[in-house]
């Protein structure tokens, strides 16, 4: 078997049968109580090649688990060439034919090609293994999907490309019918997502079916056929990708239509507008597969929206400015003061503070207690000759209570009691301590209840009106159109467009998250344009 030699991949064949390969029927997964999947029904035919779209905790790892026997269904059942099956562990699923590729490399970095390849496997003579068959074979497989390595290197010394590619030989070679396929592109350069859609297509050839998990819009559009979109643990949608429009498969991914108005949030009708010179000014911010030349400014007592699917570059962009992020080149500069990329502590003292997403591993530290969590980060500031009084953090933290309403027993109670949303604010209480100038936050009302969201909110207005600056970021639609005046929309890792005044709303946003904007800041989205895929 030979690979095309032409740039752009042969199109792909259709599926070989329809009688399904994997099935889910009626799949509930429940953790602690919590429903991950509710009543999944999916369906996935040999030869095809399927995609698996949803946002940030729609249920994909978890369906992905079951289906490759890490997770098993507390009901309802899978079904493997037509009979009833139950994988007890990930061995039992690549026993039966399916393999699954990860986002991370999940290979040994100190054996070489071959023997990750053939890992628990080997070839043998007379009792041992057989390394010159084993290598021998390994570069035949390899070279069928044109990859061109020395398989008795070890991995580790491979570009992380070379290795997913690896890791993607490995999976057929188990006589695989079914590769699971999760952001296989997120580590790869142009020329290797080239080789890889390829090997999907010659895969294909062969009957195995694929299912493909990505956050990527133009992937998912020129390598699959047929889409199942999850939304809160339940299927919303499957069907043709050709029949579906881009913009309409954001509004399932995000269970919004842009017909739906506004006013769903706690946050004023005015937007956060200001003619004052640029507070922060971050110019080409670039790491390797994550983020690419992203420019944005933000002046004093504005809330600028930071939009985009999930994996578009949001949180990637916030960590780049608050120094959390090393860089490959780009700067951020504080009222014309260039900031030490790279340095978290140089970005606090310039002003720069921000809400991790997750408050739990990132935030909070559920040992100390509230006043310790409030004063964690300004007490350099509250201590003379490397001691603190207890007057001076309580005269700080009561502030900061009664200011963000907390609700604490006392000063004293641990965080970790609180409900979310006092941690949420407990956090952003330990960040205005610092009198920060910019604030970046990273979905804010996560995971609280409707009550402290509101409260939140209406907080962030209340910050931007005394001028402070503020990035949000958030995955729903409501919160960041109606409280941002301004939003830099971003996709796959580059900024895909900026809405200003009257274009902050719904339609224009999900039209922009969708790729269907010319990339312009300002640039209004073609209605009559057509669909790209």
């Amino acid at each position: 078997m030979s690979l095309p030699t032409q740039d752009v991949p042969p199109p792909l064949p259709p599926a070989i049968t329809d009688r399904p390969v994997l099935e889910a029927d009626g799949v509930v997964k429940r953790f602690a109580g919590v429903t991950a999947l509710d009543d999944i029904r999916f369906r996935l035919r040999p030869g095809e090649s399927h995609a698996l779209m949803g946002e940030n905790g729609a249920g994909k790892s978890t369906l992905i688990k079951v289906l490759t026997g890490v997770y098993q269904p507390d009901e309802g059942e899978l079904r493997f060439a037509g009979a009833p099956v139950r994988f007890a562990q990930p061995l039992d699923a690549q026993r039966a034919g399916v393999s699954t590729i990860y986002q991370e490399v999940n290979l040994i970095p100190l054996m070489s090609v071959a023997q990750n390849i053939y890992l628990g496997r080997e070839p043998r003579r007379l009792g041992l293994i057989d390394y010159r068959r084993m290598n021998a074979d390994a570069r035949d497989l390899l070279s069928t999907y044109g990859i061109r390595v020395d398989p008795a290197r070890a991995l580790r010394s491979l570009a992380l490309g070379v290795q997913q590619m690896v890791a993607l030989a490995r999976a057929v070679s188990i006589n695989a019918r079914v590769v699971i396929m999760d952001e296989p592109t997120s580590s790869l350069e142009a020329k290797e997502v080239e080789t890889l859609f390829r090997v999907i297509g010659l895969l294909r050839e062969q009957g195995i079916a694929i299912l493909y998990v990505s956050h990527r819009m133009d992937e998912i559009y020129r390598v699959c056929e047929r889409v199942t979109v999850l939304r809160d643990g339940r299927v919303v949608h499957v069907g043709d990708l050709d029949e579906l429009p881009r913009r309409e498969l954001v509004s399932l991914m995000l269970g919004r239509t842009v017909e739906r108005s506004g006013g769903q949030t706690a946050f004023a009708d005015e937007g956060h507008t200001t003619a004052a010179p640029p507070v922060l000014v971050a110019t080409d911010l670039s790491r390797r597969h994550q983020i690419q030349d992203i420019s944005i400014d933000i002046r004093p007592g504005e809330v600028v929206g930071l939009g985009g699917l999930l994996g578009a570059g949001r949180s990637e962009t916030l960590k780049a400015m608050a120094g959390v992020m090393q860089l490959d080149r780009g700067s951020v500069q504080v009222e014309g003061k260039t900031v030490r990329p790279g340095s978290v502590p140089a970005a606090i003292r310039a002003g720069i503070v921000m809400l991790p997403e997750d408050r739990k591993s990132e935030g909070i530290v559920p040992e100390l207690s509230v006043r310790d969590n409030i004063v964690l980060a300004a007490l350099p500031r509250l201590s003379r000759a490397g001691f603190s009084s207890k007057r001076n953090q309580d005269a700080v933290v009561d502030v900061f209570m009664r200011r963000l309403r907390i609700k604490a027993s006392s000063p004293d109670q641990a965080v970790s009691e609180l409900s979310g949303g006092n941690q949420q604010k407990v956090m952003i209480a330990r960040w205005l301590a610092m009198s920060p100038k910019v604030l970046l936050l990273d979905e804010p009302t996560r995971g609280i209840d409707v009550g402290a969201k509101a409260e939140v909110q209406a907080l962030i207005d209340e910050l931007a009106a005394e001028g402070l600056a503020i990035v949000l970021v958030s995955s729903e639609v409501e919160e960041v159109v109606e409280g941002a005046g301004r939003m830099v929309v971003l996709r796959d890792g580059r900024v895909e467009t900026e809405l200003t005044g009257d274009e902050v709303d719904e339609a224009h946003y999900l039209a922009a998250i969708a790729g269907e904007t010319p990339h312009q800041p300002g640039a209004a989205p073609d209605e009559e344009q057509g669909e790209t895929p």
